[in-house]
């Protein structure tokens, strides 16, 4: 395995730090338009220059992805497409990583508006690449479910799939219990979600035959 960055992996992360940048520079601006706000009617909120509309549009089911809310945010995500993401897309090659990857942005932000709106209510904006990356987790668990992970705290070494399912619960029971407020736990799981679904079809779907000369 290359130790090396292959290109849509690298953009990625170069992206998703270009538009925080940006996004420092820009104030507000950018989350009225881009973050993922709930389905339904247009709200009015107080910004920093005085009210502003918004409401949810569809090309923030993807955009949302690329904004984050802190240093440690953004750390952590382009941690985590930094560790996992290159081996995936070397695995799947461009074409398909990105599609994968983009799969699982769309529906962690469907799972997460589905749960806003018929189950905890309140209308504010969601930002972050996390359901993203928690796809990239779910297929290297799938991938590579022998690969040892070592956990930063504790450093305790487990296999993959170990290591994802245990993820998975804890994410779920968090979600649940609404434990931890203030993160998308149910976006992270819509990102697993649609991580497994997309790799079952491609495993189940049959080859092309080969062309005859």
């Amino acid at each position: 395995m290359s130790s090396r960055l292959p290109p849509a992996t690298l953009g990625l992360i170069v992206a998703n730090v270009l538009a925080f940048i940006v996004q420092q520079a820009g104030g507000e601006t950018l989350l009225v338009h881009f973050a993922l706000w709930p389905w339904g009617p247009v709200h009015t909120v107080m910004g920093a220059n005085g009210p502003v509309q918004v409401g949810f549009q569809v090309w923030q089911l993807v955009t949302y992805a690329f904004l984050h809310g802190g240093i440690a945010h953004i750390f952590f995500n382009m941690f985590g497409l930094f560790i996992f993401a290159g081996a995936i897309e070397y695995a799947l090659g461009l074409r398909r990583f990105l599609v994968y990857y983009f799969v699982c942005v769309v529906t962690a932000a469907l799972a997460h508006l589905l749960v806003v709106r018929y189950v905890t209510g309140g209308f504010y904006p969601t930002i972050g690449a996390s359901g993203g990356v928690f796809g990239i987790l779910l297929a290297f668990a799938m991938l590579f479910p022998r690969q040892r992970i070592v956990l930063l705290f504790p450093p305790v070494p487990m296999p993959a799939w170990l290591f994802v399912s245990g993820y998975a619960i804890l994410e779920l029971v968090l979600g649940v219990t609404g434990t931890a407020s203030g993160v998308a736990h149910f976006a992270h799981l819509g990102g697993l979600l649609g991580g497994l679904a997309l790799m079952l079809y491609w495993r189940r779907r049959p080859p092309r035959a080969a062309p005859r000369g």
